[in-house]
């Protein structure tokens, strides 16, 4: 279940913006406890719960990279992607639930800069998790504590106000976000035990 959403007090805010806030900044899934490790495996019911949902065949990456690019009017009330450090989670309302593997020397994590408005999260959920900066352009610098430059570019957020990037699995390292004359750094770590859900980086 969705944390409820946290606001920057502001002069300016008013009763109608935040519900409005609370209803669209929700979604993600808040840190388990003792969460252990999902079994991957690939049956013919599994086959058929991608299909269902327009994914036959595709592995983890890509069906990523197809629900991040879908705009959230268009996504699925009925299907749940679950991003977790080394799988995805898929599962649907009929109950129907399968795992694919995440790729070996990579970890996928998602990322929703705010400036007002944010909610908790740990494990992303490609169908439900919204962020505050719908498609906006982030300048995004990331460089591991070796000071190897991972990522250096301009990305825009997806529909759901999320930036997505596939990192090196097992670093440490610092992530610098700017935009629109506001800016913040922040650790960010790919190991088996962090979030795939990040939404604690505040533009100021």
């Amino acid at each position: 279940m969705p944390m409820p959403p946290r606001t920057r007090p502001t002069a300016l805010a008013t009763l109608g913006a935040g519900l409005v806030g609370a209803l669209l900044l929700t979604g993600c899934s808040a840190e388990p406890e003792a969460a252990g490790p999902v079994e991957t495996r690939t049956t013919a019911a599994d086959d058929a719960l991608l299909s269902a949902h327009g994914l036959p065949g595709l592995d983890a990456r890509a069906v990523i990279e197809q629900l991040d690019a879908t705009p959230v009017a268009e996504r699925s009330t009925e299907l749940m992607a679950s991003i977790r450090p080394d799988t995805l989670v898929i599962s649907d309302a009929s109950g129907a639930e399968t795992s694919l593997p995440l790729p070996a020397d990579e970890f996928y994590v998602s990322i929703a800069p705010f400036v007002d408005q944010t909610h908790e999260c740990f494990f992303h959920s490609l169908t439900t998790c919204r962020g505050e900066l719908a498609n906006e352009v982030i300048d995004v610098e990331v460089i591991d504590d070796a000071g190897t430059v991972l990522v250096d570019e301009a990305l825009t957020t997806f529909d759901n106000g999320f930036v997505g990037l596939w990192l090196p699995r097992d670093i440490s390292g610092t992530i610098t976000l700017e935009h629109d004359g506001r800016s913040v750094t922040a650790p960010i770590a790919t190991g088996p035990d962090d979030p795939t859900c990040v939404t604690t980086l505040q533009l100021v």
